[in-house]
């Protein structure tokens, strides 16, 4: 071998695996006193179509590009919220009559939800209901009204009405969406003027100042034990009542409508290792 051959190259130092959930950017308007949070959901929506290919689910086209909205809206707003906390809404909407339910965990920056079109209650109006869990800290409820079949206004009507300060909601291109969220000493003429244009150009026109980054990422968690243990109460008190003269029941987890199978045999096991 030659004297002067170049020495091996150390290895590589392990990659770290590509970070999951789509990135949400904070910012903070100087001058202006709000914030500005801004998302791209292509890889949330494919997360969610890959969802309801595996579990073999087709909402109607309709119900699905509400959902999309709804999502959009509800993860801006949990990028809003404090940390260490679970957070649900439910918009009811009467045209489509139709209920969307979305649930997220701001800790574990998790987010997931479903349509639910049979058996909708009519309710004489759209409403929007918002739950939040907050670790130490009571649940809270509040129920919003608001008009139309459009997502967006009703997280906006939820700001003005619940927590009592004003967003406004843009969608800036097919898949990327801004929430704007208005703070004591706001530029009021400058919150109400805003144009899809005018956001997009932001970064141009405005000084703006990184407050936070998170990551969403499409994640129910629901599994079979978690499903054994909201099933071991019915099975405990009447097992002819769920499993009839069938070895199997199947069951929709209430939060993302994945499909469980559930046997006898198991929930038996269960109960007989979880005695109440």
């Amino acid at each position: 071998m030659s004297s002067d051959a170049a020495p091996p190259s150390p290895p590589s130092p392990p990659q770290p695996p590509p970070a999951e959930g789509i990135e949400i950017r904070s910012h903070f308007v100087r001058s202006r006193n709000a914030v500005v949070i801004r998302a791209t959901l292509s890889e949330l929506y494919v997360d969610y179509f890959l969802h309801l290919a595996a579990q073999q689910l087709r909402p109607d086209p309709a119900h699905i590009a509400l959902f999309k909205d709804a999502l959009a809206a509800f993860v801006l707003h949990c990028t809003a919220r404090p940390r260490y906390e679970m957070i649900a809404w439910t918009l009811h909407f009467e045209e489509p009559m139709v209920n969307l339910f979305l649930t997220a965990d701001t800790e574990e920056e998790a987010v997931t939800g479903r349509i639910l079109a049979e058996n909708v209650r009519e309710m004489g109006g759209n409403h929007l209901y918002a739950d939040v869990v907050a670790h130490n800290k009571s649940p809270r409820r509040s129920a919003v009204p608001f008009a139309g079949a459009d997502a967006f206004r009703a997280a906006e009507a939820f700001y003005l009405q619940s927590e009592q300060r004003p967003a406004r909601f843009f969608a800036t291109a097919p898949e990327e969406f801004v929430m704007v969220c208005s703070h004591p000493d706001c530029d009021t003429a400058w919150f109400e003027g805003l144009t899809v244009d005018a956001l997009r150009e932001l970064d141009q026109t405005e000084t703006l100042s990184l407050l936070e980054r998170r990551r969403y990422a499409w994640r129910c968690g629901c599994n079979q034990q978690k499903i054994l243990r909201v099933l071991a109460p019915v099975m405990r008190k009447d097992p002819a009542e769920l499993f009839g003269d069938e070895p199997s029941v199947q069951v929709s987890c209430p939060r993302c409508a994945a499909k469980h199978i559930v046997t006898r045999e198991a929930l038996e096991a269960f109960i007989a290792q979880n005695p109440a």
